[in-house]
């Protein structure tokens, strides 16, 4: 079975194929913080994409947002985006 992070990717793959996705959990540098939820993750997402690169910025998070919508829902609390 898949993990979350494997999930996350697969799904960033098949709408965007970019050359490259990396996700880094920085979960544990919010623990301390009061909304703190350990069922859902604070992620870091860094997608080297050509087709992201071309959009604006605001257009590019919106495409990232929609494509992980039910995660964003259930599974993040916080998603940090860095386009390269």
């Amino acid at each position: 079975m898949m993990n979350f992070f494997e999930q996350v990717k697969e799904k960033i793959n098949k709408k965007i194929n970019p050359e490259n996705v990396t996700l880094i959990d920085n979960s544990n540098l919010h623990i301390k913080h009061k909304s703190f939820d350990s069922n859902k993750f604070h992620l870091k997402i860094i997608i080297k994409s050509e087709k992201l690169k071309s959009m604006s910025k605001i257009m590019a998070h919106k495409e990232i947002f929609s494509i992980l919508k039910d995660e964003m829902n259930n599974k993040i609390h916080a998603l940090e985006i860095e386009i390269q």
